[in-house]
C-alpha cells in the first residue's frame, strides 16, 4: 500500500490529523471529483436528465456494494443513511406478543431504541445476551437462550463505543441452525475489513458510506438475502418499492429494491460508488491488516502512558480505540486534541445503553485511524495526550 500516494489523493490529510474515521472518514479526490462532476451536470442539464445520463454509474454502485459484501446487485437497497437501512430491515420483521428479539450488550443506541419501541407496540420481548469473559457476545449463552418464541437475532458487529469485533460468523451459524432471521449491523465494518455474507450467515446486513468506506455523508445500504424476503413485510410501500396492480392492490418490487424510496441524491450515490471501487481496488484484506495494526499500535501507546487506560473489549479488535484520561472528561480531551488539529470523537452513555448498564465507563475518547494514517501521526496524537496536565508520570 502506497500510503504517501493515498495521502496525496486525500485533500484532508493536508489540513488535519484525522482520527475520526469511525465518525466520518476523509474522502479521496476521486470521490470528490465524481460527485462534483455529477452536481455540475445536474446544474447544467437538470436533475432528472443528469440521473438518466448517469444510469451506468448508478448501476455500478449497486454492483460494487454487492461485490464488497459478497452478494448480488439485486440484493442491495440504497438509503440516505445506515439507520434508515437498518430500520427498513428491522421494522419489516413481523412480531407478535411474546416473540423474542435476542441482541448483545454492545448494540448501537438507535437499534436499542427501535427494539424497545417495537416491544412496546407489539408485546414482543427484548432479551440481552450476556458478554463472555473477553467482553464479546457470549455465543454459548446465545445458543442456550433460543426457544420457540425467538424470532430475530440482531447484532452490531463492531460497536460505536470501542474496538470490539463480535464473532458475527459464529452468531450466524447459531441463527442458521435455529432457522432464525439474523440482522447484522456492519456500519463500522464496511470499508474497514472484508465482509462475506455467505460466510457470515446473516439474512440482512446494513452499512454506511461515510465511515471507513470513505464515501459521502448521506449514504447507506441494506443487503437482503433473496430467500429471506418471504419472511419480511416491508413497512413502507411507495412508487419505488411497489407496483400498483390497476385495482386495489399492489405487488412488491423484486429483490431488495422493495425497501427503497423513489427520491435519492444521485450525487451521493455516485460518490458512494467511487468510494466502493477505491476500496475494492486497494483490497479489503490489505486494508483490514493495516487498520488493525494501526489500532493495535495506538492502543499500546496510549496504555503505556500513566493515567491513560483503554477500554476496548473482545478477543479480536479493530481500528477503533477508546480511552479515558485520568482527571480529564472525555470532551475536554477531544477539545485539547482539536486545538492541535487532531480530530477524534467521544462516546456517550445514551448511544451505548446496554453496555453502559454493564460497565459504566462512558464517556470515553474515541480514536479511529485509517489506512492513510501514519505512525508519525499516531506518535503526535499520543504526545498531545501525554502533555495534558495532571497525568502522573513515573
Amino acid at each position: 500500500m502506497d500510503v504517501i500516494a493515498l495521502r496525496a489523493a486525500t485533500p484532508g490529510c493536508a489540513h488535519r490529523l484525522h482520527l475520526n474515521n469511525a465518525g466520518a472518514a476523509l474522502m479521496s479526490s476521486d470521490t470528490l471529483t465524481a460527485m462534483t462532476d455529477q452536481l455540475d451536470l445536474e446544474a447544467r442539464i437538470g436533475g432528472y436528465e443528469a440521473a438518466e445520463q448517469a444510469q451506468g454509474r448508478i448501476s455500478d454502485t449497486y454492483a460494487g456494494l454487492a461485490e464488497l459484501v459478497g452478494g448480488r446487485p439485486s440484493e442491495i437497497a440504497l438509503f440516505d443513511n445506515s439507520t434508515h437501512a437498518w430500520n427498513a430491515a428491522f421494522y419489516s420483521v413481523p412480531l407478535r406478543p411474546g416473540d423474542r428479539i435476542l441482541t448483545g450488550r454492545n448494540e448501537y443506541g438507535s437499534n436499542v431504541l427501535a427494539y424497545l419501541q417495537v416491544a412496546q407496540r407489539t408485546g414482543a420481548e427484548v432479551v440481552v445476551v450476556p458478554d463472555d469473559e473477553s467482553g464479546q457476545i457470549d455465543t454459548r449463552a446465545l445458543a442456550g437462550m433460543i426457544d420457540s418464541r425467538t424470532r430475530l437475532i440482531g447484532l452490531t458487529w463492531v460497536p460505536t463505543s470501542g474496538g470490539l469485533v463480535n464473532p458475527a460468523a459464529e452468531v450466524g451459524r447459531i441463527a442458521r441452525d435455529a432457522g432464525l432471521l439474523y440482522l447484522l449491523d456492519a456500519t463500522q465494518v464496511v470499508g474497514q475489513f472484508p465482509i462475506d455474507v455467505g460466510a457470515l450467515g446473516c439474512d440482512l446486513l446494513t452499512g454506511t458510506g461515510r465511515k471507513f468506506l470513505r464515501g459521502p455523508r448521506g449514504t447507506g445500504f441494506l443487503w437482503a438475502r433473496e430467500d429471506a424476503l418471504d419472511r419480511l413485510d416491508p413497512f413502507v410501500a411507495e412508487i419505488r418499492s411497489a407496483e400498483w396492480d390497476g385495482g386495489r392492490s399492489f405487488t412488491w418490487a423484486p429483490g431488495a429494491r422493495r425497501f427503497e424510496t423513489w427520491e435519492n441524491s444521485y450525487v451521493n450515490i455516485i460518490g458512494l460508488g467511487a468510494a466502493v471501487r477505491q476500496a475494492l481496488a486497494l483490497g479489503l484484506d490489505m486494508i483490514g491488516r493495516r487498520t488493525r495494526a494501526l489500532g493495535a499500535m495506538l492502543r499500546d501507546r496510549l496504555d503505556a502512558l500513566d493515567g491513560v487506560l483503554t477500554h476496548d473489549l473482545g478477543v479480536e479488535r479493530c481500528a477503533i480505540v477508546t480511552a479515558a484520561v485520568e482527571g480529564h472528561p472525555a470532551v475536554e480531551v477531544a477539545k485539547a486534541l482539536a486545538a492541535e488539529r487532531i480530530n477524534v470523537s467521544t462516546t456517550i452513555p445514551e448511544h451505548n445503553q446496554f453496555d453502559t448498564e454493564n460497565r459504566g465507563v462512558h464517556p470515553l475518547v474515541r480514536f479511529s485511524p485509517h489506512y492513510f494514517t501514519t505512525e508519525a501521526e499516531l506518535d503526535r496524537c499520543v504526545e498531545v495526550v501525554a502533555g495534558l496536565p495532571r497525568i502522573t508520570r513515573s
